[in-house]
């Protein structure tokens, strides 16, 4: 009698037994991280529409990182929480030289405004 792979009415597959521990499926198999996809959506958006997420994501992902590398068998996601991480170090930085050049630019525009002045 032939039983598809993952089992057939309560009978183990072809493999021999029923999945356990580290085999992804079953009891005590790696879950993703909860805070994982939050990281990575806030990541992005802190590159894409609102650079003020981004050191959120940072922050978030290195606390979400630290927590994965604790217990590296239990979390399955650490690549999207990095990505994640990544992405808000990157927006974390665009947002700062973004702030430097309007901050240069407000000085600029005054000293020019100052400077032409006529009495």
């Amino acid at each position: 009698m032939s039983y598809p792979p993952g089992g057939y009415g309560g009978h183990p597959g072809p493999g021999g037994g029923y999945p356990g521990p580290g085999y992804g499926g079953g009891y005590g198999g790696q879950v993703e991280h909860p805070q994982g996809t939050t990281v990575l959506i806030l990541g992005i958006l802190g590159i894409v529409a609102c650079g003020l997420l981004a050191p959120f994501a940072w922050s978030m992902g290195n606390k979400t990182l630290e927590e994965i590398d604790r217990d590296p068998l239990r979390y399955s996601n650490r690549s999207n929480v990095n990505l994640g991480r990544i992405l808000g170090m990157v927006g974390t930085i665009i947002l700062g030289v973004s702030i430097i050049a309007m901050v240069l630019y407000f000085i600029l525009v005054i000293a020019v405004i100052g400077g032409s002045s006529t009495y």
